[in-house]
């Protein structure tokens, strides 16, 4: 997910934008879960906004980590952030939130730049 100076224009499309992560059904080890990506060549195709469709593909009931590649521009110049999230809704079972609160700084530190 990390910019690359030097890349061609098909590195660049198979470049994630966005990636959530769940934890393991037997909740010991965090994976990518399936399915749950956001490519930069799907960025205008078939997805429109992808900061909408990233909060879309959130569960409602359950909590998650993720990662999203953001592009913002400010005054001076054109911004790429590379933003963790632990996305855990109001409805997400107590348990749940605990664990993947005490289970984050594990996740940040496998995260070069962060």
């Amino acid at each position: 997910m990390k910019v690359r100076k030097c890349s061609t224009p098909e590195e660049i499309k198979k470049r994630k934008k966005a990636v959530i992560f769940c934890l393991s059904p037997d909740k010991k080890c965090i994976i990518v879960e399936e399915g749950k990506e956001i490519l930069v060549g799907d960025v205008g195709v078939t997805v429109t906004d992808p900061f909408k469709h990233f909060v879309q593909m959130l569960p409602e009931k359950d909590c998650r980590y993720a990662l999203y590649d953001a592009s913002f521009e400010t005054k001076e110049s054109k911004k790429e952030e590379l933003m963790f999230f632990l996305w855990a809704p109001e409805q997400a079972p107590l348990k749940s939130k605990m664990i993947y609160a005490s289970s984050k700084d594990a996740i940040k530190k496998k995260f070069q730049g962060m």
